[in-house]
């Protein structure tokens, strides 16, 4: 398995990578639906404040994660915030999520970010025990706000 940080050049790469997010996650109407154009996806990957990874083998993109660097304020340092991971069903417990996540936390230092977080729901046993392997959890609860209609 090949792990790779995608670029502008690599559009075609990320929309496969959303169409492993449609299969891992059974949810084609967030990343399938309504997918930007290729100006817009190679921009973002342009972006010093997004990356994206995948898994490759054989060429062809069977996992990966989208996250945002996220530059503080507090000091001059950044965190890297994963926002989604996923593996298609025939590759996992193969290495897969694991080498993305150790790929992750290389960009991150190369990007000069202190820590990479990652939220996991409680019953979803094998991302807790995965994102377990690699750091501590904390207790904390998520709130989606919406804005005023």
């Amino acid at each position: 398995m090949e792990f790779r940080v995608l670029g502008p050049g690599d559009v075609g790469l990320l929309y496969e990578l959303l169409d492993v997010f449609v299969r891992a996650f059974e949810d084609p109407d967030t990343y399938g639906a309504a997918r930007p154009d290729a100006a817009y996806l190679g921009a973002l990957l342009g972006s010093p404040e997004f990356v994206a990874l995948v898994a490759l083998c054989d060429g062809r993109v069977v996992g990966g994660l989208a996250a945002y660097v996220l530059t503080k304020f507090e000091r001059a340092r950044a965190e890297v915030y994963i926002y989604d991971l996923a593996v298609d069903e025939p590759f996992r417990r193969r290495g897969a999520a694991t080498g993305l996540l150790d790929a992750v936390r290389a960009v991150a230092v190369a990007r000069g970010a202190w820590a990479v977080y990652v939220q996991a729901d409680r019953a979803d046993a094998p991302a807790v025990a995965l994102y377990s392997k690699f750091g501590r959890a904390e207790n904390v609860l998520h709130f989606d706000l919406l804005p005023p209609t």
